[in-house]
């Protein structure tokens, strides 16, 4: 038997806390325990080693057997609810990394065996015979101005007029789901980034011509595979798969001279024939020595090239268009420096950075590399557009929930609902509190949008408060009564019991090594300990050098990082978090009270 390999991660709040000491285990396909497993402060397991078929049956359009083997997991941690995924695909020679995302028990509720969640995997598309009957074009009468990567996009859990749930998935890891779901990842490196590049430009394709939106609907694409293409909530993804997206992330399919994504359907090929691309044929043509290009050339026009775009949606700043590494400078390694820094606080795995700010060295080197190990990307150190993306979504992540926690405690949200009752055109105060509980869940529940938080109870707002109601098994009226009420706050109350805080907000100050000096004395007289000196300054001993400069961690709890939205403004700010405009222009040497979108600021608190 040949061997394939697994590891599972667990984190929360989209994936801005990793769950450590979480326990799993891994069965076969008669549920029989295999391994167990506890999780690190990263939220991974050790990689572990399973028996599967040869990865030549993966290879074969007419074998007519399954050329994997399936396994399950279970995943139990305190406070969260259970999740069990059964029907994982192991292929030969393949590392699959499977993403569990875990919820919060609400407020006394006890984990139970009734409350496990189940995913089912199950193979790839490839090897279902469903006929497609993909529809598009690369021309509307309602096209955007420019191809933008959608951050998140918006994905339909069912055909488009099914009633099921919409998820928001970062674009790199919707494409990285699907690809791993559509094909099998031990095809040849030519087959699969040709697939790779006819999914990418599928999903941009609808973004570009708003296929869905421009009828009325509220999501972006379905994970229907007669519609669309297959994206399975959950699914592990494949390193062999995971490098390529990272390889070609933000490229697509275009025909000369024009901008539009060109329309790249596709199908088995063997099974299923339609009139785009043949998944079975890339691998034979990838055999024969064409490139991922001419292969694309071979099922759609001659004329068609690679473009590429840098325009994110909701992206903090767009990637420099140059990949970051040992030897850069300037604003943009400052940029990545500082979101490390940050995220480094709820993964402490990821080591302290000690160059000069600025300038991308060893340590800049080393903490990207641990951070693309974490995240599944390409971990070669150097900050391409994959890897830049990524840092600047789980940094919007964490510090968008930091923001959260600090605006719970000015709301003053206490453990006992209003009375009111809301809905559509309802305004105030308990309108603003029902938005800051919507907007904390929506961490936690991909298929729950967050609502703008005006104190207006419109139509975003009753979409939240559907999505929460139909997610709690509630009547899903867009009516916030007392039922709904105490749904909120039991879920609410339990994300604050169950979910575990990151470290404090450390900064840097640095000290120079006097006569007499010992890291003991400086670690008691900066509040920290010897080892989180050493940790930030790469030391492997105590012994010091009058005149060494050293980076010496402090606490800045007295202020919470903020990233400016549409329609913020400094006064509303201040307000918000109990301070002065006048403080939060000091604490950002701010000289007027203009501010931009995606800005990050300093806001005083305390």
């Amino acid at each position: 038997m040949a061997i394939g390999y697994l590891q599972i991660q667990t984190r929360t709040a989209q994936d801005a806390i990793p769950l450590e000491g979480v326990q799993v285990w891994v069965l076969d396909d008669e549920g029989n325990p295999l391994y167990h497993l506890v999780t690190d402060e990263s939220g991974e397991t050790q990689t572990v080693s399973l028996e599967t078929m040869d990865r030549s049956f993966s290879q074969n359009p007419d074998y007519l057997g399954t050329p994997y083997a399936d396994y399950g997991v279970v995943v139990e941690a305190e406070g969260f609810e259970p999740v069990s995924v059964t029907q994982i695909p192991i292929f030969d020679g393949e590392t699959a990394t499977l993403p569990v995302t875990l919820t919060p028990l609400q407020d006394g509720r006890q984990r139970s065996s009734q409350t496990v969640e189940n995913i089912n995997i199950g193979g790839p598309a490839v090897a279902s015979s469903q006929q497609r009957d993909q529809e598009g074009s690369s021309a509307s009468s309602r096209l955007l101005r420019q191809v933008v990567i959608p951050n998140p996009i918006t994905v339909h859990l069912g055909a488009p007029n099914a009633q099921a749930a919409n998820v928001r998935v970062p674009f790199l890891d919707y494409v990285k789901n699907v690809a791993s779901s559509e094909v099998y990842p031990t095809w040849p490196e030519a087959a699969l980034k040709s697939n790779i590049y006819a999914i990418m430009t599928f999903a941009l394709n609808r973004v570009y011509t708003e296929w869905y939106r421009s009828r009325g609907y509220d999501f972006d694409i379905t994970n229907n595979t007669a519609y669309d293409q297959y994206y399975i909530p959950g699914r592990p993804i494949y390193d062999s798969v995971s490098d390529a997206v990272d390889e070609l992330y933000g490229e697509y399919v275009r025909r000369q001279g024009q901008n539009a994504p060109y329309f790249t359907s596709f199908c088995n090929g063997t099974t299923v024939t339609c009139d785009g691309l043949s998944q079975w044929g890339t691998v034979s043509l990838a055999n024969q020595g064409y490139s991922p290009l001419q292969i694309l050339r071979y099922y759609y026009p001659n004329d068609i090239e690679i473009a590429k775009t840098n325009i994110v949606t909701n992206a903090l700043s767009s990637y420099p268009g140059t990949a970051l590494r040992v030897g850069s400078t300037g604003l943009d390694v400052q940029t990545i420096q500082a979101y490390l820094e940050r995220i480094r606080r709820n993964y402490p795995a990821i080591p302290a950075i000690t160059d000069p700010s600025g300038t991308f060295g060893e340590s800049t080197r080393a903490a990207v590399q641990k951070f693309q190990s974490i995240f599944n990307l390409t971990p070669d150190g150097i900050v391409g557009k994959a890897t830049w993306y990524k840092l600047s979504s789980l940094y919007a992540a964490v510090t968008r929930l930091a923001e959260l926690n600090s605006e719970g405690t000015s709301l003053g949200i206490g453990t006992v609902p209003p009375s009111t009752v809301l809905r559509q055109g309802s305004r105030g105060q308990d309108v603003v509190t029902l938005q800051y509980l919507l907007n904390e869940i929506s961490q936690y529940y991909s298929d729950i949008p967050a609502p703008v938080q005006d104190g207006i109870f419109g139509s975003g707002t009753r979409q939240s408060v559907v999505a929460f109601q139909r997610q709690m098994g509630l009547n899903p009226d867009g009516i916030v009564g007392a039922q709904t009420w105490q749904a909120l706050y039991n879920q609410y109350l339990g994300i604050e019991e169950n979910v575990p805080q990151p470290g404090p907000d450390v900064g840097t100050v640095t000290y120079t090594v006097q006569a007499g000096d010992t890291l003991w004395l400086i670690a008691r007289r900066y509040g920290t300990t010897v080892e989180a000196i050493k940790q930030a300054n790469g030391l492997t001993s105590n012994a010091l050098r009058i005149g060494q400069v050293l980076r010496i961690p402090v606490s800045q709890n007295p202020y919470v990082e903020y990233t400016v939205r549409a329609g913020d403004t400094l006064w509303e700010l201040a307000r918000r978090y109990g301070t002065t405009v006048e403080a939060i222009r000091q604490a950002n040497g701010l000289t007027n009270n203009i501010l931009q979108i995606g800005q990050v600021l300093r806001i005083p608190i305390g």
